[in-house]
C-alpha cells in the first residue's frame, strides 16, 4: 500500500504551494565576488576561525568557494548528518554551518554545548517548509497505529514528533526492518523518496505530500532525450526525483552514493539528476570525467530552481564573515526539544551500528 495523502492540509503545504513560492520570492542570491575579494574574505575568515576556535562545515550543494574554504581550514564538506557528526567530534567551540536551517539544527542537537552559527537564517528547504510541526503532529495523531518515520530534511520539532529519523541511504533498511516487525509506516515529508522506498520494500506506507523543488523539476522526457544524445553516458539520480526519472537512471542513490558511483563508474560521461552544486565535488573525485546536469523544467516561469537550490545559494563569504565576526545568526534549539529529537536520531544511529551500515545521505 502506497498512499499519498491529498488532504487539505498536505495539499496546501506541498512543495509547489503558495507558501513555498512566497519564500522563494524573498530569496536574494549574493552578488558574485571577484577573485581578489574572495581571497581577502577567505583570509579574514580563516583568521577569525583561529581566534574563535571555529570550524566551517559546508554542504555539497553550497557554492564551491565555501566548500574549498571548509576543506582548506580544517573543516568538512558532506551531507548534513555527516556535517553534524563532524561538528560533534571536532574540538571546535564554534561551528559555522553553510547549508540550510535544518542542518544547523541537526548540528546543534548533536553538539548542544557548542555555538552553532549560520551565514544566514533565511536559508531553508521546501521539504521543511511544507511540513510544519503543528499540521504534521495533528496528522500523526489521526494515524496512531503507524510508526512515524521522517527524513532528516525536517525541523527539530518534526524530528521530535517522530519515532525514527532517517537519511536517504539508510531509509530502505529501516523501513524494511519495520515491515518485518509488522509495522505500518507514516512517512514524511518527501513523497518521491517515500514512493521509492515503498516500491523497493513493499511496505504499507502513508506518505506526506511534499517534494524538493530541485529534484521535482527533473523531467523524464528530457532525460530520455539526453540518453539518446549521450548513449554511452551513465545516468545518476537522487531518490527525491520523480519515479519516471528514477526509472531511467542507471543508479539511484543519496548524495554520497552518487559521488561514489561517479567515481567508480567506467563511463567517461555522466548525467546527474541532483543539485548542480555537487559538480564541484564530482570534478574533484573524477577529474577525467564529463558531468552533465539532467534537464529540468527549464528557465521559464515554471522553473523554480533550475537544478540549484535557491536557499543553498544564499550562503556567501560575506554573510559567513559577518556572522562569525559579530556572532550572529546563531541556532538555538530548546534543550527539551533537542533531547526529544535526539531519541529518533539515536535510534537510527544505533540501528546503523548494530547492522554495520553507513549512515549517509542527503540529510
Amino acid at each position: 500500500m502506497n498512499q499519498i495523502i491529498a488532504s487539505e492540509t498536505s495539499t496546501a503545504l506541498s512543495a509547489d504551494s503558495a507558501l513555498v513560492r512566497e519564500y522563494l520570492d524573498r530569496v536574494v542570491r549574493p552578488a558574485a565576488l571577484d577573485e581578489a575579494a574572495q581571497k581577502t574574505y577567505k583570509t579574514n575568515i580563516k583568521q577569525l576561525m583561529q581566534q574563535k576556535n571555529a570550524r566551517l562545515v559546508a554542504h555539497y550543494y553550497t557554492d564551491s568557494v565555501l566548500q574549498d574554504l571548509a576543506e582548506e581550514s580544517g573543516g568538512f564538506v558532506g551531507d548534513s548528518l555527516e556535517m553534524a557528526r563532524f561538528g560533534r567530534d571536532c574540538d571546535a567551540e564554534t561551528l559555522i554551518v553553510a547549508g540550510v536551517k535544518f542542518m544547523g539544527e541537526s548540528a546543534k542537537i548533536l553538539s548542544p554545548e557548542k555555538t552553532v552559527l549560520m551565514p544566514t537564517l533565511e536559508a531553508t528547504c521546501s521539504l521543511d517548509i511544507a511540513c510544519p510541526v503543528d499540521k504534521f503532529s495533528a496528522f500523526c495523531d489521526q494515524h496512531p497505529d503507524r510508526t512515524v518515520v521522517v527524513y532528516a530534511n525536517t525541523s527539530a520539532a518534526v524530528k521530535a514528533r517522530a519515532d525514527w529519523v532517517v537519511t536517504s541511504s539508510i531509509a530502505l533498511d529501516v523501513v524494511e526492518y519495520l515491515m518485518e516487525q509488522g509495522k505500518k509506516v507514516l512517512w514524511a515529508p518527501d513523497k518521491h523518496l517515500g514512493s521509492y522506498i515503498q516500491q523497493a520494500t513493499g511496505a504499507d506506507m502513508l506518505l506526506w505530500d511534499a517534494a524538493c523543488i530541485v529534484h521535482e523539476e527533473f523531467k523524464a522526457r528530457g532525460l530520455a532525450d539526453m540518453r539518446r544524445l549521450y548513449p554511452n553516458a551513465a545516468i545518476l539520480a537522487h531518490p527525491e526525483s520523480p519515479s519516471a526519472v528514477r526509472e531511467i537512471a542507471d543508479v539511484v542513490g543519496s548524495t554520497t552514493q552518487i559521488i561514489n558511483a561517479a567515481k567508480q563508474s567506467t563511463k567517461l560521461e555522466i548525467i546527474v539528476a541532483t543539485d548542480r552544486g555537487i559538480f564541484h565535488k564530482l570534478q574533484q573525485v573524477a577529474p577525467e570525467k564529463t558531468f552533465i546536469i539532467a534537464p529540468t523544467a527549464g528557465v521559464d516561469a515554471t522553473c523554480r530552481s533550475c537544478a540549484q537550490c535557491p536557499w543553498m545559494g544564499m550562503n556567501s563569504l560575506e554573510s559567513l564573515y559577518s556572522s562569525l565576526q559579530e556572532t550572529t545568526n546563531e541556532i538555538h534549539v530548546e534543550p527539551a526539544l533537542a533531547a526529544q529529537a535526539m531519541i529518533p536520531l539515536q535510534r537510527m544511529l544505533d540501528f546503523a551500528a548494530n547492522n554495520q551500515l553507513k549512515v549517509r545521505g542527503k540529510a
